[in-house]
């Protein structure tokens, strides 16, 4: 996953053009982050009001916002804000393509996060309304970070989103290539293969972003969506480190499909929209 993951609409497994009938209304917004501007857009559900709201981060890659996934939020009441990354399409600042897991990036990103999410959180639409943090992939490191430095993080709802220091993701996609498939090897057994011990550079890179640290500070709800052929990823230290952390008393889940790889958010999408009425609209 330190790679680019190019998260297309075909990759996340929806359909190019929706179904959703229109049923909802678009407004472009801006928000700063860090002196930059950053461009964006809030999908809301027309002629409802929206029983939850998201701020959506993207895996790595130069992404834009993703206009579609946002769609499909508001199709079922809830409203999203999806963006343009840092240094791209229409969003100020520098895109970070070389070293984009260093601590420093990371932290950056979800200062990013962070001033979307507030942004979205100040609308007087969604007064009384539970706003949060949802996101794919390297948005597992961004989003327990962002969520301990806003009050307005109500939830978290990520999809094959590592559980797992950057290092440990690191050790297991370049054992696997990022490589999906069915009898994905477990992270001990990647863990094992090396030849040489993995020295995280922490003078050149910084933090090696650890989001069981994050998330130990939290006492929101969240759930994860795993994808079971996925090669990216520490499947198995990611739920495991979940389970502990729920042990603890966090209010964390998460669901496996077995079947369904890394980009899986166009055939889950229907389990996330169900957590978050179950576990965060009613609550």
């Amino acid at each position: 996953m330190i790679r680019t993951l190019s998260l297309v609409i075909a990759a996340l497994g929806f359909p190019l053009a929706l179904a959703h009938a229109q049923d909802e209304r678009t407004e472009e917004v801006r928000f700063v982050s860090h002196g930059e501007t950053f461009a964006g857009s809030i999908v809301w559900p027309k002629g409802k009001s929206a029983t939850a709201a998201v701020v959506f981060i993207h895996g790595s890659g130069p992404q834009t916002r993703n206009i579609e996934l946002a769609r499909r939020f508001a199709d079922r009441g809830i409203a999203a804000l999806v963006y343009d990354k840092r240094g791209v399409g229409k969003s100020g600042g520098t895109y970070e393509g070389n070293q984009s897991v260093t601590g420093m990036n990371i932290s950056l990103l979800a200062d990013d996060a962070v001033a979307a999410l507030n942004a979205l959180a100040a609308r007087a639409e969604l007064r009384a309304v539970p706003v949060g943090f949802a996101g794919i992939s390297q948005a597992g490191w961004i989003a327990p970070l962002a969520a301990t430095r806003t009050h307005h993080a109500k939830f978290l709802l990520l999809w094959s989103a590592p559980v797992s220091r950057v290092s440990e993701e690191d050790i297991y996609s370049k054992f696997t290539r990022d490589t999906d498939g069915p009898d994905r090897p477990t992270f001990a057994t990647a863990l094992a293969a090396r030849t040489s011990p993995y020295v995280w550079p922490t003078d050149l890179l910084g933090r090696d972003t650890d989001p069981v640290e994050d998330l130990a500070q939290l006492s929101i709800p969240g759930f994860w969506i795993f994808g079971g052929q996925g090669g990216s990823i520490p499947v198995d230290l990611s739920i495991r480190n979940l389970s502990a952390l729920r042990a603890a008393g966090h209010q964390f889940e998460h669901t496996l499909f077995a079947e369904q790889g890394h980009n899986n958010m166009g055939p889950t999408f229907d389990a996330a929209i169900a957590w978050v009425r179950r576990a965060v609209t009613l609550r």
